[in-house]
């Protein structure tokens, strides 16, 4: 394809809704894994801290161990269907069954009962890595452009807010539903919403895999192989990507990024039925951050183009630790304020867009600087800092929960709330600084971005002509 083409390439209406409604199953997927594993494992199958804490170790060290292996098997992957998509096809149905297994609570107890926790959660994690990977990847094949790649990324943020809004207005009133234990959850109702939102994910991944066709994979990958005639080998993919010193900047910014969004959400939980006292107000103060969320996402694109990538997310993250602060100082003792940054802290949630379209320029940059073209092994080093982060929050979430004084299912005492405020509002404060750093060493701009696109068009049209020759 020659650059006068890529550069007038359009956003398809119906690939955004088919990228869209991709990332609606891998979030249904992992909601409640991810908003409520630990609130389960401590109310619920009454884990000890430490337990969690092991489960939590074990599990997300082997994830960070197999993001990476699973992106070079992606990248290495060439099928009828195209690199990714396979994956998008076959792997959820075994992604629901254990993310039900992880939420079942089996007739044992001691060390078995925790051995069990592990194993479903270990199994739920490499699943989900498979799906999230190439959930990742495939939107660098399936667009070219760099501004379609982001308004892709935005549709998939789109995507996530809203099923995240949905999911945050009526999972737990489904949990306490399916529990039939009034307001009291219960182990029922945690299995049965988990069933519920693995059987509706799995046609929504075959929906995306319906509409997302490759179309480029046979450019960007297919000639340029061909043309090298060169066979990589995993460490040899690794040492290539690290020399990409733009993505590791973006994986760096993600990781302390993703202590602030992801890993707080699941222990937002304790924060809104201790501190606060209002267990209802839990799917009422989830749906408002997500309602902010979409709003946030849907100006992406047009906060982008005024101000670029780079600029609006340092006015996100800003945003975002603002209303942290405000919330531990004020949000116990004022639901107005409490509400008020809670929806500028879910706004700020929109930033998770933005990274992929990071990733997306920093895979650019890196077939630029090493003529390596690695989507899968990009797209899991991110899946990796989000993993690392909700790894460490689950490992020193209970723990310190556990230091501060925390009983579950009882009234808390004065400095185990301030203890949990601290916790859930402070340290992601501060996390939310450290992401902040990197940003102040990526340089490349969306000029830069499209300048590396027409040389690297050009490469390719080469390497074509001389596989052809």
């Amino acid at each position: 394809m020659s650059t006068e083409v890529t550069t007038k390439e359009k956003t398809s209406p119906k690939l955004a809704f088919g990228y869209g409604i991709g990332e609606v199953a891998n979030q249904m997927s992992w909601y409640m894994i991810n908003n409520y594993l630990t609130l389960f494992y401590t109310d619920v199958l009454g884990l000890a801290a430490t337990a969690i804490s092991f489960i939590m170790l074990i599990a997300r060290v082997w994830d960070m161990v197999n993001d990476p292996m699973m992106g070079a098997i992606a990248d290495r992957t060439n099928t009828r269907w195209g690199k990714f998509r396979p994956f998008l096809m076959f792997a959820p149905p075994f992604l629901a069954i254990f993310n039900v297994l992880t939420f079942t609570v089996w007739p044992v107890t001691g060390v078995l009962k925790v051995f069990l926790a592990l194993v479903c959660y270990i199994g739920a994690g490499m699943v989900y890595t498979i799906v999230g990977t190439a959930q990742g990847a495939i939107v660098n094949v399936i667009a070219i452009d760099s501004q379609v790649r982001m308004n892709l990324s935005t549709a998939r943020g789109i995507g996530s807010a809203v099923i995240s809004f949905i999911l945050s207005a009526v999972a737990m009133p489904m949990i306490l539903f399916f529990g039939q234990a009034g307001d009291k959850y219960t182990a029922r109702g945690f299995f049965w919403t988990t069933v519920v939102l693995g059987v509706i994910s799995i046609p929504c991944f075959l929906i995306e895999t319906f509409i997302c066709k490759e179309t480029y994979t046979a450019q960007l990958h297919t000639n340029i192989d061909k043309a090298k005639g060169e066979k990589v080998g995993f460490f040899t993919q690794l040492k290539r990507l690290a020399q990409n010193d733009q993505l590791l900047m973006i994986v760096i910014s993600t990781f302390f990024g993703a202590i602030c969004v992801t890993a707080r959400m699941g222990l937002l939980s304790y924060y809104i039925i201790y501190v606060v006292g209002d267990v209802t107000m839990i799917s009422f103060i989830f749906s408002l951050m997500t309602a902010a969320q979409f709003i946030g996402t849907l100006i992406i694109p047009f906060m982008t183009k005024i101000m670029g990538k780079k600029k609006y997310m340092i006015i996100l993250t800003v945003a975002m630790i603002v209303g942290f602060v405000a919330i531990y100082l004020f949000g116990a003792q004022s639901k107005i304020i409490l509400l008020a940054a809670s929806f500028v802290c879910g706004l700020a949630n929109s930033s998770g867009a933005l990274s992929y379209g990071f990733v997306s320029d920093s895979i650019e940059y890196g077939v630029w600087k090493t003529g390596e073209r690695q989507e899968g092994l990009a797209a899991s080093f991110l899946s990796m800092a989000v993993k690392g982060a909700t790894a460490l929050c689950g490992v020193t979430g209970v723990l310190l929960l556990s230091a501060v004084g925390y009983v579950p299912n009882a009234a808390q005492t004065p400095e185990a709330m301030n203890g949990i405020n601290m916790i859930v509002n402070i340290i992601p404060a501060i996390c939310g600084i450290g992401s902040l750093i990197p940003l102040f060493f990526y340089n490349l701009s969306e000029k830069k971005v499209a300048q590396i696109r027409e040389e690297l068009s050009a490469r390719e049209a080469a390497a074509a002509d001389k596989v052809q020759g």
